[in-house]
């Protein structure tokens, strides 16, 4: 999607459109605000929030909740409690949690941190112990210190850094521009050019 620079941002209003709504960013805060407003339901999180309000502006009805999409409560299951020590299972369900993060630290050394080896481990880990899951942090720190690709969600930023640390001196509108060309032109590993 295309924007002008010179184009402004309208207020959250019951004025827009639903296009208009899609086309601009907006904070769940503004959002949330615009639905009470509207007299719409505000629960769910911001996707459902923003479907709700472009539905509404649309005169088309609410859709409907997607249960296979939502996730449980974040407090749902059992969760460790302190204390804990080497021999406490992993229940389902359990977060990465501060009491966590102190068994790790005291067991492992302050270097310790939940990197993707070990919140994975501690997401599919129920039924194993905690110790069982310090060996696998000591398991996989060889893994873990090489280098992995970044998520595609990170794309764009990794992009931009890179491209100014080239172009120092470009201006955001020719680094959007280096993007496009870049995201369009098949995938060398290069950065796209700089400022013309």
């Amino acid at each position: 999607m295309r924007t002008n620079e010179s184009e402004v941002r309208p207020a959250p209003s019951p004025g827009l459109s639903g296009a208009e709504l899609a086309r601009w960013y907006w904070t769940l805060a503004e959002l949330t605000a615009l639905a009470r407003r509207m007299g719409l339901p505000v629960g769910g999180g911001k996707a459902a929030v923003t479907a709700r309000i472009a539905a509404a502006l649309d005169g088309l009805p609410a859709p409907a909740p997607d249960p296979a999409g939502s996730r449980p409560a974040r407090g749902a299951g059992r969760q460790l409690a302190a204390p804990v020590d080497g021999a406490s299972v992993i229940p389902p369900g359990q977060r990465c949690s501060q009491v966590l993060r102190e068994y790790f630290v005291r067991e492992i050394g302050p270097g310790f941190h939940f990197d993707a080896f070990m919140r994975d481990y501690v997401a599919q880990g129920a039924g194993r112990t905690l110790a069982e899951a310090a060996a696998h942090w000591h398991a996989t720190r060889a893994p873990a210190a090489q280098p992995r690709e970044i998520g595609a969600q990170f794309e764009l930023n990794r992009f931009l850094r890179d491209w100014h640390a080239r172009h120092p001196e470009g201006t955001r509108p020719q680094a959007l521009a280096a993007w496009r060309a870049h995201r369009s032109s098949p995938r060398t590993g290069a950065v796209s050019p700089g400022p013309q």
